[in-house]
C-alpha cells in the first residue's frame, strides 16, 4: 500500500527465542498447514536506518519448528509482497539474511514483489528484489517448479495429504506474457489444485475507523480491485484448478467467494497487518487444511510476541499475540473431493462379485443389483434370492392399502458397497403402510442362534422427508417373535418387542441394535450416534461369543455395553427386512434405502467388513 506518514518506531526490547528445529512436514497426513505472511515492509526501511529482522525471523522459526508437528504440519510458507518499505538495496540485504534462516533449514516457501519492492510491471528488468529473491534463490529448493523469463513470476509445488499442490506467485503487475506463462504452467500440471498468490487481487469494502473492525458480513467483505479484475479475467475465471487466492496490500483483512466459469467457488482472501502494532510484527496467517473434515481452519498469530514472556509483554503486544476477530479467525468449508473433481476425477469403486463377499460362515447374503430397473416397483410375492446358497430367500409382503410404488429398485448405493444397488422403502406408520420382505417359514436362518458369535452388516440411507413420528424406531432388519413369548423378563424388557431389531430410532436417527441373548432374560442394547439424512451409512454388529459391538462406518460407538451377551434367542420365526413387529404384528415399515445385507455366524474384524 502507499507509504504511511512518519517512520514506524521499533521496540527496544524485541527478543527472539533462539530455538530452531528441523523442517520435516508429513506429506501424507490429511491435515496440513499453509503459512501466509503478508506485508512486512515496516520492518525493512533501510534508507531511514530502520530495520528489525527479529519479528520476521521469529515467525520463520515458528514455521520451521511446527513443520513436523501433528497440530500444525506446516508444509509451505508464502509471502504476499511488500517485503520492504523502500526497495533500497540496504533493506533487501537484511531481507536476504532473514530468509537465509528458511534456506538453511530447507523450508519450502514462495515470495512475490509488492509495489514497495519494485516499480512498473514484470518487464522492468533487474532490481534489488530480483537479485535477492529471484529464481536463483530457489535453485536448491525441492518445491521450486520454475519461473517465467522475467523471473518475477514463479511456480512452486508442495506435497500434502497425498496430493501435489501448485502455488503460483505472481508479480505486483503481470504483463500478458506473464499471464500466458501462468496459464501454461496450470495446463502443464492439469491435476494439481492451485493456490494463487499476488500482492493485489481483492480489497476490503469496509473501513478501519474503529477497532474491533465493524466488518459487515465477514464472509463477504471484499471486492476485486481494478488489477484484480484483470487477474480474474486473464487467469482465474477459466482455470478451475484455482480454488484459493491470497493477497496483501490492502487493509483491513477480508474475504469473498466468486464463481468461476464452471460454477465452482474461488475463495479470495486479503491478509494484511502492516497497520497494526509494530507494522504487524511479522504476523502470520495459518491455513489449517483438513481433508478429513473438508474444512480449512484459519487463525492469525504473532510468533514473535508469543515467544516473549507473557508477563513482560507490553499492552499492545498482549493485544496482538493472537488476532481473533471474524475476519482473522474463521473456517472455510470445502468439499475437497467435489471441488477438485473437475480435474482430479473421483475414482468410483467398482462393484464386486458375489463370490468375493461369501466369506467363511456366511449364512445369508442379500443384494439388489441386476434384478430390476431403477424406479420400478417390486410386487407382493416377488422373491429375492439368498446368494449364500443357504436357502434364506426373501419374499415381498405389502401392507393392505399401500401404494404400488412403496418398494422400488434403486441404483443408489454406499460408495464402498459391493453391489451398486439398493431397495427404496417408502414406509411408515399412522397408519402402517409400505412393503417389506420376509424369509420363508422354513428358512434355516429362522432357527439360527449364533451361540459362537455373529456379524450382521447392512447399508442404509434416510431421505430428507424422514420423520421421527412416522418413521422412527423402524427396523431395516429384525427377527420375529416377541420377548414375552420367549419368556423374557427383567430390566428394560418390553414383552411385545421383537427378539432382535436393527433399527433407526426416533431420537435423531440413531442406529440401535436391541437383542435378547440366550444367556439372559433381558435385552442388550447397542446404541449409536445420530445419522444425517441423504448420506449412506455402513452399520455392523459383531458378537464374539461374549460381547456385542455396534460399528458405524467401521468405527465403534460409545454405547457398547460391557455385558456378556451370548447368541440370539429364537422362536423359529422368520426374519424381516424393512419390517418391524410389535405384539405379533407389523407396526411400522422402514423409510429409506437399504443396500447389501450379510449375516455371518462368526465375528469379523473391521477389515473383513463388506466395506473392506
Amino acid at each position: 500500500m502507499s507509504a504511511l506518514v512518519g517512520t514506524p518506531a521499533f521496540a527496544a526490547d524485541a527478543t527472539q527465542s533462539g530455538r530452531t528445529g528441523s523442517w520435516s512436514p508429513d506429506p501424507t497426513a490429511l491435515q496440513f498447514t499453509l503459512a501466509v505472511m503478508p506485508d512486512t515492509q515496516f520492518l525493512y526501511w533501510g534508507s531511514q536506518d530502520s530495520v528489525n529482522r527479529t519479528p520476521q525471523e521469529e515467525s520463520f522459526r515458528y514455521i520451521i519448528d511446527n513443520s513436523g508437528q501433528d497440530a500444525d504440519n506446516i508444509v509451505f510458507m508464502t509471502h504476499l509482497g511488500d517485503l520492504t518499505q523502500d526497495a533500497d538495496p540496504s533493506s533487501f540485504a537484511q531481507v536476504d539474511k532473514a530468509f537465509s534462516l528458511l534456506d538453511s533449514h530447507g523450508a519450502a516457501y514462495s515470495v512475490v514483489a509488492g509495489n514497495h519492492d519494485v516499480s512498473g510491471d514484470d518487464s522492468r528488468g533487474d532490481s534489488s528484489y530480483l537479485q535477492t529473491l529471484g529464481p536463483r534463490r530457489f535453485k536448491r529448493s525441492k518445491t521450486f517448479a520454475g519461473a517465467d523469463p522475467t523471473g518475477y513470476n514463479t511456480a512452486h509445488i508442495f506435497h500434502a495429504a497425498g496430493l501435489s499442490w501448485l502455488v503460483l506467485a505472481l508479480d505486483w503487475r503481470t504483463t500478458d506474457q506473464g499471464f500466458a506463462w501462468a496459464n501454461k504452467v496450470i495446463k502443464d500440471h492439469p491435476k494439481m489444485p492451485v493456490i494463487l498468490t499476488a500482492h493485489d487481487i481483492v480489497y476490503s469494502d469496509y473501513d478501519d475507523n474503529v477497532f474491533p473492525y465493524e466488518s459487515g458480513d465477514p464472509e463477504d467483505n471484499a471486492e476485486l480491485s481494478g488489477y484484480g479484475q484483470t487477474i480474474w479475467d486473464k487467469l482465474i475465471q477459466e482455470n478451475d484448478q484455482i480454488f484459493l487466492t491470497l493477497n496483501g496490500h490492502y487493509w483491513p483483512s477480508g474475504r469473498t467467494t466468486r464463481k468461476n466459469a464452471v460454477g465452482n467457488d474461488v475463495h479470495m482472501h486479503i491478509t494484511n497487518y502492516q497497520n497494526r502494532y509494530f507494522g504487524g510484527g511479522g504476523m502470520i496467517r495459518l491455513y489449517h487444511f483438513d481433508l478429513a473434515r473438508n474444512t480449512i481452519d484459519v487463525e492469525t498469530i504473532n510468533p514473535w510476541i508469543l515467544a516473549q514472556d507473557p508477563e513482560s509483554r507490553n499492552k499492545l503486544a498482549a493485544e496482538h499475540a493472537r488476532i481473533t476477530g471474524p475476519v482473522d479467525d474463521f473456517s472455510v468449508p470445502i468439499d475437497f473431493e467435489q471441488r477438485f473433481s473437475g480435474f482430479i476425477p473421483v475414482p468410483v469403486r467398482p462393484a464386486r462379485p458375489v463370490a468375493r463377499e461369501l466369506v467363511k460362515g456366511t449364512v445369508a447374503y442379500w443384494r439388489f443389483d441386476g434384478q430390476g430397473a431403477p424406479g420400478t416397483a417390486l410386487a407382493a410375492g416377488h422373491t429375492i434370492r439368498d446368494l449364500s446358497g443357504k436357502g434364506n430367500d426373501l419374499t415381498v409382503v405389502t401392507v393392505p392399502g399401500t401404494a404400488a410404488d412403496a418398494l422400488t429398485w434403486s441404483d443408489d448405493h454406499h460408495p464402498d458397497q459391493p453391489a451398486h444397488a439398493s431397495l427404496k422403502f417408502a414406509g411408515g406408520r399412522n397408519p402402517v403402510h409400505g412393503s417389506y420382505l420376509t424369509t420363508g417359514p422354513k428358512a434355516p436362518l429362522n432357527t439360527e442362534t449364533f451361540r459362537s458369535g455373529y456379524t450382521i452388516e447392512s447399508f442404509v440411507m434416510m431421505p430428507l422427508d424422514w420423520d421421527s413420528g412416522r418413521n422412527g424406531n423402524a427396523s431395516f432388519l429384525s427377527r420375529r417373535g416377541s420377548a414375552g413369548a420367549a419368556g423374557k423378563h427383567g430390566k428394560n424388557t418390553d414383552p411385545n418387542e421383537p427378539l432382535a431389531q436393527f433399527a433407526i430410532t426416533n431420537n435423531g436417527r440413531e442406529p440401535q441394535f436391541n437383542h435378547y441373548p440366550q444367556n439372559t432374560t433381558y435385552p442388550t442394547t447397542n446404541w449409536g450416534h445420530g445419522l444425517v439424512e441423504l448420506r449412506w451409512w455402513h452399520l455392523a454388529v459383531v458378537n464374539d461369543g461374549r460381547y456385542t459391538r455396534l460399528y458405524v462406518e467401521g468405527a465403534p460407538v460409545a454405547d457398547n455395553p460391557n455385558r456378556v451377551s451370548q447368541g440370539l434367542t429364537s422362536l423359529g420365526l422368520p426374519w424381516l427386512v424393512g419390517g418391524h413387529e410389535y405384539a405379533g404384528a407389523v407396526d411400522v415399515v422402514f423409510h429409506g434405502n437399504v443396500g447389501d445385507i450379510r449375516i455371518v455366524n462368526r465375528p469379523l474384524s473391521v477389515d473383513e467388513f463388506l466395506t473392506a
